[in-house]
């Protein structure tokens, strides 16, 4: 089993690495290499997808361009009236969260990728194997790639999130990529076993490694790619054949809902914890002794700690004044392994391959006001349509009532709305909500429902027809500015399987038309007790 003091390749292997190269490719003009949730045949993965596939491909500027004009509506502001609620980060659901160390235990990998117009196919050598990431709060976590087009970003900020609000939501063979995890490396870690039971000769924890990430790469990206070392190959192929779809895991801890809303004076929730650790610790709001506000059970007993599907309540003084606290779980515990975790800017999403006990809390808030809307606001990822779920809770007695994208909405008192607010895929957003009273929540995070190469597919289609590579965009077709010309051989990170040597000047410009696309504003209002009259 994994632990965290596991050998890791030392700086001389990562050297050894990097002296390998093959034919850089540019990606952007590759054509397919496999969408999301393709299987591979028997033998080296891919062999039977590369017909017909010949000749179709695109410039990497027409994406890009595409990307700048999608950037134009990235981030937006809401802005009205409520009770008032402490700022909250927004984009946490609850879980691990993490520091990308970087590719510590790693083999290579030859990428190949159809040719252009009758073009002989492109190969390009990588590193496959194992990331390692730091645990906010103590702990170490060991992951695999799950999107081989998407660059690592060094010191990367990443968050345990589920399948559903990642690539692997859309991805029929996710579970097994969870399969795969939990029979290879590391958490199979007698390497004398799994080379016998897969037939492959000796291996290393490198070629382990190696192997087990291109079998992962077959059914996260659909790509055709074959491990450099020949035991690394034949791991590879034995753990694609015998894969079987399992069920994603638990979340390590969450708290749902994670915000709720009422009448000072109640007891407002409840909130329910889900977790897989024997208990979390509980820790009240931080003004506790000065507000009088509490956390307890159902029975109105204060709590200090609590287990699986216990049930909390934030207990508000009658006469407080209209407010909001917050309330925190934590435990110590290992986070199951196939936990999918997002970059919080765009990077690489990975999923979890091992993990030492390490630290995992959660977040839940409560607002209340005496007369009025009394409106409790969550966010959420939603990949299958292609934006943010915002979700008004009104628990007051007055409607709720918000403009968003030239829409308006009323949630009556004591009713839930949830509207869908479009972003484009791979693209950062940012939501405030601000009223009087210190009214204010944000929600902030970087849409990545897809794998880079499925979304260059998917362009290239789309556009094999068009010259121009400009015209209005999905959220599923934007690319990302990083997807280019490769410029390096082997490094110690996957950064150089989507780099492009473009990428400054046009993160440049992608900045520089976010800022005016700032200048977009959704307004939302709380309407007047005579406008609700008429």
């Amino acid at each position: 089993m994994f632990s965290a003091s596991s050998v890791s390749a030392s700086p001389s292997d990562a050297k050894a690495a990097h002296a390998v190269r093959g034919r850089t490719a540019r990606i952007g003009e590759t054509g397919r290499t496999g969408r999301v949730g393709e299987t591979a045949g028997a033998g080296r993965a891919g062999e039977t997808r590369r017909a017909g596939r010949r000749g179709r491909g695109r410039a990497a500027l027409r994406p890009v361009t595409a990307l700048l004009l999608s950037g134009l509506v990235t981030a937006a502001t809401l802005a009205g009236t409520g009770t008032a609620a402490a700022d909250d980060p927004g984009r946490h659901q609850g879980g691990a969260a993490a520091v990308l160390d970087g590719l510590k235990t790693f083999d290579s990998a030859v990428l190949r990728m159809p040719g252009e117009n009758g073009a002989p196919d492109r190969t390009q050598e990588l590193p496959a194997g194992l990331f390692e990431m730091t645990v906010d709060g103590g702990g170490k976590l060991k992951t695999y790639c799950i999107d081989l087009h998407n660059p690592t970003q060094d010191q990367a900020k990443y968050l345990e999130t589920p399948w559903a609000e990642t690539s692997l939501g859309a991805n029929r063979n996710a579970g097994k990529i969870r399969w795969i995890l939990q029979h290879s490396y590391p958490q199979v870690d007698d390497l004398a076993a799994l080379a016998e039971a897969a037939g492959t000769g000796p291996l290393t924890e490198r070629t382990a490694a190696a192997g087990t990430q291109v079998a992962i790469w077959r059914y996260s990206d659909g790509a055709d790619v074959t491990a450099s070392d020949k035991q690394a190959e034949k791991l590879a192929d034995w753990l694609q054949k015998r894969a079987r779809n399992v069920a994603e895991p638990r979340a390590s801890l969450t708290l749902e809902p994670a915000a709720v809303s009422g009448r000072a004076g109640e007891r407002l929730g409840p909130v329910i914890v889900r977790t897989d650790a024997d208990q979390v610790s509980v820790a009240p709001p931080v003004d506790a002794a000065a507000s009088g506000i509490s956390v307890t059970d159902e029975k109105g007993v204060p709590v200090t700690s609590a287990t699986d599907g216990a049930r909390l309540y934030f207990a508000v003084p009658k006469g407080s004044t209209d407010g909001s606290a917050s309330l925190t779980v934590q435990t110590t515990t290992s986070v199951p392994v196939g936990r999918a975790f997002a970059g919080t800017t765009r990077t690489q999403t990975q999923i979890l391959a091992g993990s030492s006990e390490s630290t995992v809390s959660a977040r839940a808030t409560a607002t209340w006001a005496e007369t009025g809307a009394a409106p409790a606001l969550t966010a959420r990822k939603n990949c299958a349509a292609g934006g943010v779920d915002i979700t008004a809770a009104n628990q007051g007695d007055e409607p709720f009532t918000f403009e968003l994208g030239g829409t308006e909405h009323t949630v009556a008192a004591g009713t839930t709305e949830t509207v869908t607010i479009p972003v484009a895929e791979d693209q950062a957003y940012d939501f405030t909500i601000t009223g009087p009273g210190g009214f204010r929540k944000n929600f902030t995070g970087v849409l990545d429902c897809a794998t880079s190469g499925s979304v260059i597919a998917a362009e290239a289609d789309r556009q094999s027809d068009d010259d121009t590579g400009v015209g209005t965009q999905s959220a599923r077709q934007s690319v990302p500015a990083s997807t280019g010309t490769t410029t390096s051989g082997l490094e110690g990170d996957l950064a150089e399987t989507g780099g492009s040597s473009t990428t400054p000047m046009i993160a440049a410009l992608a900045v520089g038309l976010l800022v005016i696309g700032g200048g977009t504003l959704f307004v939302l209002r709380r309407k007047e007790a005579h406008q609700h009259a008429e």
